[in-house]
């Protein structure tokens, strides 16, 4: 094996096995910096040893003993731990063998419980959001932090500096790597879903930038979703996000064009979409309802779903779409869920109850600066015949939206409702 094949043998079982081996760490000594530093270290001992005598049969078993050596000589040097053992009288040699044996038992517990309480660390609110997703993709998702800075479009000091700063919160206000107790658990498993379903919608509809799509962060999101799900497998919102990002994530394939231009959900090939996935996603959903009445995530879900049965657009059930998204605004009332109200009720009754929908959004200050507020008033007025307020709606878009390619689409509807030439951007929602 080439130096360069065992690097990457390195890399892929790191990507695969990092937190888990973090995950162990943590619990034992308390500090998820210092077990990140402990896992790095096998990860340097794997880039210097594999290469000279080959990757090991269980490489991801390799990595774990030779953090947990770490751990156990640093386990050793503790002085608070030396007063402790000689208080109840043990010598030097029963003290060492107390100290591997207590570590090695504790790394070998179930590691499920280990990476939840990881995953709900790592999304403790007491985290600003930013930071929050950084150290979930550092700790659970294993990217560095040039991939991190990559994928938002940020530089890499300043995502170093999230994750720093994230890890010294959490030892600073002493936050335990445990899992919350009972009470808190709604509040904290909803921080948990929505920082999955950020990664997944930043890479879905990137916000800025030159790319569309981001496949490999909703990959991303999806593995972790699938691992929350398989660890609280009694959540239906957990089973329902994974539907929805799965669901989602179908159209990929679909959603650009040869050149990387978007395409519109009512346009896409829809022969193209991924039928796996969108298998996936249905059994989730069905997981999630039979758990008992769906939230937000299943509620999402459930809209997807509508759209994934229907073999045409023209079959597409937008009178249930709307029903949807009227008992999502009861449960989880936003701007954004009206916006998207507004769409439905556009396609289930008529643009002009649509628009009369979006027109009462105009004034909500978290919209203010919202690209998709226009636009979807500027498609609705379209269809209405009403032209030139459609172009002037698109125009404002293309000057609120920071994607290069969404600016596109925008600037060619616009140019297209005044009959002017378009740039060639075709776009989707």
């Amino acid at each position: 094996m080439t130096l360069a094949d065992s690097h990457r043998a390195v890399e892929a079982v790191w990507r695969i096995e990092s937190a888990r081996i973090i995950a162990g760490l943590a619990r034992m000594v308390h500090d998820i910096g210092v077990a990140e530093e402990f896992a790095q270290d096998a990860l340097v001992a794997a880039l210097d040893e594999w290469p000279r005598n080959g990757v090991p049969d269980n490489p991801g078993a390799w990595l774990m003993l030779t953090a947990k050596h770490r751990a156990i000589d640093q386990f050793r040097r503790r002085d608070v731990h030396e007063r402790k053992l000689q208080q109840v009288g043990h010598d030097m040699e029963l003290r060492q063998e107390s100290a591997e044996a207590e570590l090695d038992d504790a790394l070998d517990d179930h590691i499920g419980d280990d990476l939840l309480r990881l995953i709900f660390t790592a999304c403790h609110p007491v985290l600003p959001t930013e930071g929050r997703l950084a150290l979930t993709l550092r700790l659970l998702g294993g990217l560095t932090t040039e991939e991190i800075a990559r994928a938002f479009l940020v530089p890499e000091p300043t995502v170093g500096q999230r994750i720093f700063r994230a890890k010294r919160t959490l030892a600073d206000k002493k936050i335990a790597i445990e899992l919350p107790p009972p009470a808190e658990l709604p509040a904290r498993l909803a921080s948990v879903l929505e920082i999955i379903y950020l990664i997944f919608n930043e890479g879905y509809a990137t916000t800025a930038g030159d790319d569309w799509i981001r496949p490999s962060l909703c990959e991303e999101a999806m593995r972790l979703g699938r691992i929350l799900a398989g660890l609280m497998p009694a959540e239906p919102e957990a089973h329902g996000l994974v539907a929805l990002m799965e669901i989602q994530a179908s159209r990929i394939p679909a959603r650009t064009a040869p050149d990387g231009a978007p395409i519109l959900l009512l346009d896409q090939d829809r022969s193209r979409w991924d039928r796996l996935l969108v298998r996936r996603g249905l059994e989730a959903l069905g997981r999630a309802e039979a758990l008992g009445t769906l939230g937000p995530y299943g509620l999402q879900a459930a809209i997807a779903a509508c759209h994934a049965r229907a073999l045409t657009p023209e079959a597409t059930d937008w009178e249930r779409i709307a029903a949807l998204y009227r008992l999502l605004a009861h449960l989880t009332p936003s701007p954004i869920v009206e916006l998207n109200r507004a769409v439905a009720v556009g396609m289930a009754d008529g643009p002009a109850r649509g628009l009369e929908i979006a027109d009462a959004l105009l004034d909500e200050r978290a919209l203010r600066d919202y690209a998709h507020l226009p636009a979807v008033r500027g498609d609705l007025l379209a269809k209405l015949g009403r032209a030139g307020e459609a172009a002037a709606a698109f125009e404002r878009a293309a000057g609120l939206t920071r994607n290069a390619r969404e600016r596109v689409l925008f600037l060619d509807r616009a140019a297209a409702l005044r009959g002017e030439p378009e740039s060639g951007g075709r776009e989707t929602g």
